[in-house]
């Protein structure tokens, strides 16, 4: 190992955390879950998962936290009880309508309380009439995991079949993977639209089985980005992996076309034990074009690298960004417009016409741990980038700042020049 790699931690997979808190919930506390996101995403769902478990309160709270308001929600339905899901604003203008119509169409009592289609909502949890379902999977991949994880608790299992193109289709993979690591059964037809998932075998559920985390791809796009903006600096990423049920792996071969060498190390010593080593200054393509319809949280940090670099950028597959923690399009246009960058979107299609950048104000996160992070990064090449909320990135990394810090003291060595450490 080099000593003047920048060594970088980076917080384990809030997707794959997520996912194991539900199935161990599910199949009643069957595993060890070792190094569970310290992302807030995660501890609440731990808490909300707790409080069910307890009966402490029947109302569950969750924040502007997606996943586990649409995971929390497939679960109360089928929870004997009377529950109340809510959350905050921003939450509660999220679509949850093919979720919340997929668990009716099994039987499932489920009121809105304001707007039809959006928390907060009052649910009359028992276990469903039927247990077969249909939902579109276009709008977020999250209602069909939501189903997936909880379908095992069915006397008959559940069977989904899925309706319209399928976006974030690597996170649904995710789920079916890990459900099959649980012992949890899982067909797939040979069209991929239809998934049974069956009842949980006692037999075949391993008790009291460690499950390590994966580090987490989305997480390490902020960290290819700032490879990107500092040509020549070495950075190494412990315990990631280029094999991982993660498709935001794939950060790896986009930023590949803007200059980014990537090398997977592996330990010859210990399994499993491998990182990744990331160095910027390659050849940057002039124009990229990607479609994100599997991978969207890797734009912000994809489409705000391509403005530091000059490159010009046509990226597709984009529509649900709007249902994000923000409007994530809107939110990069309007921040990158403030300095003097050109960017035109569409309903499925985002263009970035090359321009210089004069970062001058704070930005506006938007409340939105992937705005900030983004944004952030250009901090390694330009002097006035701030943040107007620098907490928000706890969201999904905590250790963000303590990780950009890092970076920046190694290219530091080079360019003495970079400039302040402070986030906000």
């Amino acid at each position: 190992m080099k000593t003047n790699d920048a060594q970088i931690s980076l917080p384990t997979s809030k997707s794959i955390s997520n996912r194991w808190l539900m199935v161990n919930h599910v199949t009643q506390q069957s595993f060890v879950l070792k190094n569970l996101s310290p992302a807030d995403d995660t501890q609440l769902l731990q808490s909300l998962l707790a409080q069910l478990r307890r009966g402490t309160s029947t109302h569950f709270y969750c924040h502007n936290a997606g996943a586990p308001a649409r995971f929390m929600l497939a679960l109360l339905a089928f929870t004997p009880g009377e529950w109340t899901l809510g959350g905050d604003d921003r939450l509660c203008q999220r679509p949850m309508m093919p979720l919340i119509d997929a668990l009716r169409n099994m039987g499932c009592h489920i009121v809105c309380q304001g707007e039809e289609g959006f928390l907060p909502l009052s649910i009359k949890g028992r276990l469903p009439e039927r247990k077969m379902t249909s939902i579109d999977g276009e709008m977020s991949s999250q209602f069909v995991s939501a189903l997936m994880l909880v379908g095992a608790m069915l006397p008959n299992g559940i069977t989904i079949s899925l309706v319209g193109r399928i976006c974030s289709k690597p996170y649904i993979d995710m789920t079916r993977l890990i459900l099959q690591q649980a012992g949890i059964n899982v067909v797939v037809s040979a069209n991929n639209h239809v998934l049974r998932i069956d009842p949980i075998n006692k037999h075949a559920v391993r008790q009291h089985r460690v499950i390590e985390m994966e580090r987490d791809w989305t997480s390490a796009s902020y960290i290819y980005m700032a490879a990107a903006l500092l040509p020549g600096v070495r950075i190494r990423m412990q315990g990631l992996g280029m094999e991982s049920v993660q498709g935001d792996y794939v950060a790896a071969q986009i930023f590949a076309q803007l200059g980014v060498v990537t090398h997977e190390v592996r330990s010859p010593y210990r399994r499993n034990v491998h990182s990744v080593t990331i160095t910027g200054g390659g050849e940057i393509a002039a124009e990229l074009e990607y479609n994100f319809i599997n991978c969207p949280d890797l734009l912000p940090a994809v489409l705000v690298a391509c403005a530091a670099l000059g490159v010009k950028a046509k990226l597709r597959g984009v529509r649900n960004l709007k249902y994000k923690e923000s409007d994530r399009l809107k939110a990069i246009q309007c921040e990158l417009a403030k300095m003097g960058g050109k960017v035109k979107y569409s309903d499925n299609e985002v263009m970035l016409t090359p321009s210089e950048l004069h970062p001058t104000m704070p930005v506006c996160d938007y409340g939105d741990h992937r705005i900030a992070m983004a944004f952030a990064v250009l901090g390694l090449k330009y002097e006035d980038v701030t943040i107007e909320n620098p907490d928000t990135v706890s969201k999904s990394f905590p250790g963000f700042w303590d990780q950009l810090k890092t970076i920046r003291i190694e290219a530091s060595r080079q360019n003495p020049h970079l400039a302040s450490d402070t986030p906000g």
